[in-house]
């Protein structure tokens, strides 16, 4: 019996099998729900994911807000749910809530930013204002350590509100994010939907740039440490104009952490892996990237 017991303790050690690993896991669960917003005047949908034990004590938990990309849905972030639970499971991330909102407005094209165009909304406003206060009123949280995640449009929304809300957010996954400097190509979404126009006019080049994020570097308090996590794949679908090529995601990327790793009070990292636009890159780097910054 010993000998037996001894064999089983030896192959337990081999590969790294530990009883809490051995047994079943339990995973988190997402629910859906809605807050109130008075900057819009219609309820914001989300997704919120809530970690095992959620109902089962008292502690208050760290939030993620996780912002889709041009033409999705909450429904997206949903997809990372399996290494999530994992994640918390291994103790490589503390249990948290995750917060994925629905995005509709200009026509899901919104930039995550507070349009001053004919049919624009005030999506920031009620994102940061309306939104984080009815998470913080509605579930045990910690609100001195609160995260924001996006990829593409939702790159450019994280970043933007990690910069522009230092008293919100303590850190931000940057995937693929949408910036162009100084000004997006002549094709490029951004130029659409009203998320960056005035008036009658969808797109106006002074109103990007006030929003974009070197105009919002100076304004970064060293007081408040910010960390940024930015990965872009490096099969990035190229703009066919040659002149056109500093505004590939995988060099306007590049291009944001050169710019902020040199800003005092950011701690920056970056990744350029295997892939494309897609969740072959984004999911690795979820992974990886909420590690670094919890």
């Amino acid at each position: 019996m010993r000998r037996v017991l001894g064999v089983c303790l030896v192959f337990m050690l081999v590969f790294g099998v530990t009883a809490a690993q051995a047994g079943p896991q339990r995973g988190g669960r997402l629910l859906t729900a809605s807050a109130p917003s008075s900057a819009l005047g219609e309820a914001i949908n989300y997704t919120v994911y809530l970690p095992d034990g959620y109902d089962r004590g008292k502690r208050r938990y760290p939030v993620l807000y996780l912002l889709h990309g041009r033409g999705d849905t909450m429904a997206a972030w949903t997809r990372v749910k399996a290494e999530l639970d994992q994640l918390i499971a291994a103790r490589r991330v503390p249990p948290l809530l995750v917060v994925m909102p629905d995005a509709p407005w200009s026509d899901g094209g919104s930039y995550y930013v507070d349009s001053a165009y004919a049919t624009g909304q005030a999506v920031e406003t009620a994102l940061t204002h309306d939104l984080v206060a009815h998470v913080d009123g509605a579930y045990r949280t910690d609100g001195a350590r609160r995260l924001v995640g996006g990829y593409s449009m939702g790159g450019y929304g994280a970043l933007r509100y990690a910069l522009a809300h230092q008293d919100l957010f303590a850190g931000a996954l940057v995937l693929s994010p949408a910036v162009y400097t100084p000004l997006p190509p002549a094709d490029s979404s951004t130029r659409e939907f009203g998320a960056f126009g005035v008036g009658d006019t969808p797109f106006a080049d002074d109103v990007y740039t006030r929003l974009n994020y070197p105009a919002l570097l100076p304004t970064v308090d060293p007081n408040l440490p910010l960390k940024l996590y930015i990965a872009v794949g490096d099969d990035e679908w190229p703009n066919p104009n040659p002149e056109d090529y500093r505004h590939d995601i995988d060099f306007e990327s590049a291009s944001v952490y050169n710019a902020v790793r040199r800003v005092p009070g950011i701690e920056a990292e970056l990744r350029i892996t295997d892939g494309g636009h897609d969740w072959d890159v984004w999911t690795p780097a979820f992974v990886e990237g909420l590690q670094l910054l919890t």
